[in-house]
C-alpha cells in the first residue's frame, strides 16, 4: 500500500500529515502511519483543532480539570492545544533524531488573530516554544506584511519556524528574506544556526478553486482550458524562486556557518474538485528537498494509486511562466487573487479560533463545579 509514499520519500519529498487530534495519538494511528506511511511530520491550524476539538473525543478529562481551575478560555484553549502538540512531538522524536533534526516536526499556529501585528505575534511565538517545549516543535507565522519582520525576530532567537499562508510569488521571496535576516540576526548573538530549522508553506489547491471560479464565469473555451493550471504553476515557479535563493551569495556565507535551508513545504494539496485527478497536487510537485503535508485522504490516495515516476517540477518553469500569463491576458488578475487568498485566509482561521473559544468556553461552564 505505501510503494508509492516510499518512491515519493525516495525523491527526496518529507511527508508530513496536514491533521492533528488527541485520538490520533492515543489511538496509535500516529505511530502506525510513520511505520507504514513513511510519515516524519504533522501540521495543525486553527481549523484542524476545531474540528478536533469540537468532535470531543480524548478532551473530556482536560477539560473537566481546566474547569475546576476556572482558567479563562483562553488560557485552558492553549494548554489543550499544546498538549496534543507536545504529544505528537513525543511520538515524532525518533524521526526527529534520525534525521538530524530536519523532520520529526509538529507546527502549531501563533492565534490567528494576531496576525496583523508584529510584536505581539512574536510575544506569542516566545510563549507557545515555553509551553510545548519540545525541540521538535514548529512554531507558525503567517506570511502577513505584519508577519514578516516577526518572522526575523523570531528565527533570529532561535526558534524554529513554520511560515504559513503564502499564496503569491513575491510574498515567498519576502519570507525567505525574512528567513536569511532572522539567521543573520542569530548569527549577530553568538546562536548556532545548525539548530534552527524552517519550513515555508505555499498554499497549493486555494488558488486553484479561487482561479477556476473566475474561469468558469467567463464560459468561454479558451477559459476552460486554463481550469487546474494555476496552482501547480504557481508552486513550480515558487521553487524556481527558492533555488535561486539558495544559490545566493548571501546564503552560502550562513550555510558556512551551519545553516540550514528553509524547505519549501506544499500545504492545501487536498484536491477540492472531483474533476481532478485527487493526487495531482502531489504527484505534480515532486522535487528533492521539499515538504508536501497531506490530510489523511490525500495520503490514502496517494498510497493507493499516485504513480511517482520522478521529480515533476525542474524543467517546467518556461512552461509554468506560460500559464500563468495566459491567465493575466484573459483578464484574471494574479495579484488581486493571491491578495484575496490570503485575506480569507486570516479570516477562514481566524473563524475556526473564535468557534473554537465560543464551544471551549461553553464546555468549561457545562463541567465547572457549582460555585461555593
Amino acid at each position: 500500500m505505501a510503494d508509492a509514499l516510499k518512491r515519493l520519500s525516495d525523491e527526496g519529498v518529507a511527508i508530513w500529515l496536514d491533521d492533528l487530534s488527541r485520538k490520533l495519538i492515543t489511538s496509535g494511528k500516529l505511530a502506525e502511519l510513520m511505520d507504514q506511511s513513511h510519515l516524519v511530520g504533522i501540521t495543525s491550524n486553527p481549523t484542524i483543532f476545531q474540528k478536533a476539538i469540537a468532535g470531543g473525543e480524548g478532551y473530556e478529562q482536560q477539560l473537566s480539570d481546566l474547569a475546576v481551575r476556572r482558567l479563562t478560555v483562553e488560557e485552558a484553549l492553549r494548554m489543550i492545544t499544546t498538549a496534543d502538540v507536545r504529544d505528537a512531538a513525543d511520538v515524532l522524536r525518533p524521526v526527529f533524531d534520525a534525521t538530524s533534526h530536519r523532520d520529526g516536526r509538529v507546527s502549531i499556529e501563533v492565534d490567528p488573530r494576531l496576525a496583523h501585528n508584529t510584536h505581539a505575534t512574536v510575544a506569542e511565538a516566545k510563549q507557545l516554544a515555553w509551553l510545548v517545549d519540545r525541540p521538535n516543535t514548529f512554531i507558525k507565522i503567517p506570511a502577513t506584511e505584519a508577519g514578516l519582520p516577526a518572522i526575523t525576530e523570531v528565527i533570529g532567537r532561535g526558534i524554529s519556524v513554520n511560515v504559513t499562508l503564502i499564496f503569491s510569488l513575491d510574498r515567498y521571496r519576502a519570507v525567505m528574506d525574512a528567513f536569511l535576516a532572522g539567521l543573520e540576526k542569530a548569527r549577530a548573538a553568538g546562536l548556532d544556526l545548525s539548530q534552527i530549522q524552517s519550513v515555508a508553506s505555499f498554499f497549493v489547491s486555494r488558488v486553484d478553486t479561487e482561479i477556476d471560479k473566475r474561469l468558469d464565469g467567463m464560459g468561454t473555451d479558451e477559459a476552460k482550458a486554463l481550469r487546474g493550471k494555476a496552482a501547480i504553476a504557481n508552486a513550480r515557479l515558487a521553487y524556481e524562486a527558492y533555488e535561486e535563493v539558495f544559490r545566493s551569495d548571501r546564503w552560502e556565507a550562513l550555510e558556512r556557518e551551519g545553516a540550514h535551508r528553509q524547505r519549501p513545504l506544499w500545504a492545501s494539496t487536498g484536491v477540492k474538485d472531483k474533476a481532478y485527478k485527487d493526487t495531482m497536487y502531489v504527484d505534480q510537485l515532486v522535487a528533492p528537498g521539499v515538504v508536501n503535508t497531506m490530510p489523511e485522504p490525500t495520503l490514502d490516495a496517494v498510497a493507493d494509486h499516485a504513480e511517482i515516476t520522478g521529480e515533476t517540477v525542474r524543467g517546467t518553469y518556461e512552461q509554468a511562466r506560460a500559464d500563468l500569463e495566459a491567465l493575466e491576458k484573459i483578464g484574471v488578475s494574479y495579484n488581486e487573487v493571491v491578495q484575496l487568498l490570503e485575506d480569507e485566509g486570516v479570516e477562514k482561521f481566524e473563524a475556526s479560533w473564535n468557534d473554537l473559544l465560543k464551544s471551549t468556553e461553553a464546555e468549561l461552564k457545562r463541567l465547572a463545579p457549582p460555585e461555593a
